[in-house]
């Protein structure tokens, strides 16, 4: 896109949030409907490379930028693994992930916790984002509207998610606000409308949308999630099966080496690692501003943990968040039956693949 262009292209959050109310149907029917691929260990190509597979949860940007330099910098093929990147589909991450037809997959907190909530098989092995990469978003010129607490009689736009409205809620109440507001569904349409003064506010992911608004001559004005009390959210990470993993723990363990390897690269040299990124994706990464803007943003502030670590996960933030999602009466099981107790999500996640582990 263009930088003076009007308005941002469609938002892939926007899908991955009107998804997350449909994808937990899918996997019983692509359980109902498809034979086992057999996902596994398989022969990649005459140097006797593993073939591994990853699925995209959008078309290529910057949250992936750490997997595409390790493959152009040739850091899989060093550790046996021949790479074969998934496109994004009109199936989702989670239920090829659980379904086993594919090894690995872009995943993002909300959408695995209604998957295993749903008994579904899928792990989260690494942790993409350290940081919350969505915030409440308004217009900056709006004057009338310095704090959540603001946005009471307001109108969202949103994108039919279960979980915006008790997000929503909570945020404005923690602000001081009722939480009361009028919420539309407009998908991919919710910030052309916030732009056109149609709507009032939408939930952005500043690494992205943010700076598109930005380059747009459009800046937002945010407002962090857990300035006001809201948990800390894994907004994306790199998910896998225990069946896999069982299967093929030394293979995880290198394909996540060299993910790592791609992402600490990312942090030191952003615009190089945004270079190769937009390399492997020259048709769709056009807006090469864009790109260099959001991965300045990650490395600076999204790709670390507090402690300097990459990819690292925490017990106590799968719990905070799955318990908000159980106290809103978000999470059902198998059979879409409400859940009567707070899920233990502690096998929800690892970091017994990182290559620091032992």
């Amino acid at each position: 896109m263009n930088p003076s262009s009007p308005l941002p292209r469609t938002p892939r959050r926007a899908v991955r949030l009107a998804l997350t109310a449909t994808a937990v149907g899918a996997l019983f029917a692509v359980t109902a409907c498809s034979s086992d691929s057999g996902s596994g260990s398989r022969d990649g190509d005459a140097k006797g490379l593993t073939e591994v597979s990853l699925a995209l949860d959008w078309t290529p940007n910057t949250n992936h930028t750490g997997i595409y330099v390790a493959q152009q910098l040739g850091w899989f093929e060093d550790a046996g693994i021949d790479l074969k990147i998934l496109p994004y589909g009109s199936t989702s991450p989670e239920t090829l992930l659980a379904n086993h037809k594919a090894d690995f997959g872009i995943s993002y907190q909300e959408g695995l916790t209604a998957a295993r909530s749903a008994g579904q098989d899928i792990t989260s092995v690494y942790a993409v984002t350290q940081k919350t990469n969505v915030t409440i978003a308004v217009s900056a010129d709006r004057e009338d509207i310095t704090s959540p607490k603001d946005l009471d009689g307001k109108t969202y736009a949103g994108f039919g998610a279960a979980y915006e409205k008790p997000l929503l809620r909570s945020v404005i109440k923690n602000a001081g606000g009722t939480g009361d507001f009028t919420s539309v569904t407009l998908n991919t349409s919710a910030y052309a409308a916030l732009y056109a003064g149609k709507a009032d506010f939408a939930m952005p992911m500043p690494t992205w949308e943010g700076l598109e608004a930005k380059l747009s001559g459009k800046p937002l004005k945010n407002f962090e999630l857990t300035d006001y009390g809201f948990p800390e959210i894994y907004s994306t990470l790199i998910a896998s099966s225990d069946r896999y993993l069982k299967a093929n723990g030394a293979t995880a363990k290198k394909f996540l080496g060299a993910v790592q390897r791609g992402y600490a690269y990312a942090v030191e040299n952003p615009s190089k690692a945004a270079d190769l990124l937009i390399e492997a994706n020259k048709s769709v990464l056009t807006n090469t501003e864009l790109v260099h803007q959001s991965e300045k943003l990650l490395a600076d502030s999204y790709y670390r943990a507090a402690d300097g670590s990459l990819g690292t996960q925490s017990a106590d933030r799968w719990k905070a968040f799955a318990d908000f999602e159980y106290a809103s009466g978000l999470l059902s099981d198998a059979d879409g039956k409400k859940l009567t107790a707070a899920p233990d999500t502690s096998s929800w996640f690892t970091d017994d693949y990182l290559p620091e582990k032992s």
